[in-house]
């Protein structure tokens, strides 16, 4: 939660929780669990959301990925934002796919640029859910689009 304003409490995270399993009632897809193959141990997500703040590319589907921190750097988050972004492409159609962070999060940034995602810096934008001059305002957007429908 790094590059998050604050963590959340047992009854927001409940609530999160809530949020995640109506997103797949409603949109057949969301935030997939993740574990490790060789002992099943749940280690964060990797998946699909659709962002409920309004700003100048919304309505969008974002892929995303929480992962606890002593996994970082094993490839995990790539490996499985790259099945998610297939999913997104293969089976659900999508157009396209963002993701977005604080300009400080390079692993995340890493991780986007490694599934084929480019920054769209005209899409760069202040997150309307934190106040002004909050140290984690400021976004940066990065898009993917899916490839057999730009062709």
């Amino acid at each position: 939660m790094e590059f998050f304003p604050n963590c959340l409490t047992r009854e927001e995270s409940d609530a999160m929780v809530d949020r995640i399993e109506a997103h797949f009632r409603s949109k057949g897809s969301g935030l997939y669990a993740a574990e490790l193959r060789d002992d099943g141990r749940f280690i964060g997500y990797i998946g699909l959301h659709a962002p409920t703040f309004e700003a100048h590319f919304t309505p969008c589907v974002e892929i995303g990925w929480r992962l606890a921190s002593d996994v970082w750097g094993r490839g995990l988050a790539t490996e499985g934002a790259l099945a998610v972004a297939r999913h997104a492409f293969e089976n659900l159609g999508l157009n396209e796919i963002v993701s977005f962070t604080v300009p400080t999060n390079q692993r995340s940034i890493r991780v986007m640029e490694k599934i084929g995602m480019t920054h769209d810096a005209a899409g760069d934008f202040e997150h309307p859910s934190l106040p002004a001059r909050h140290s984690l305002r400021h976004h940066v957007l990065y898009r993917l689009r899916n490839p057999v429908k730009t062709q």
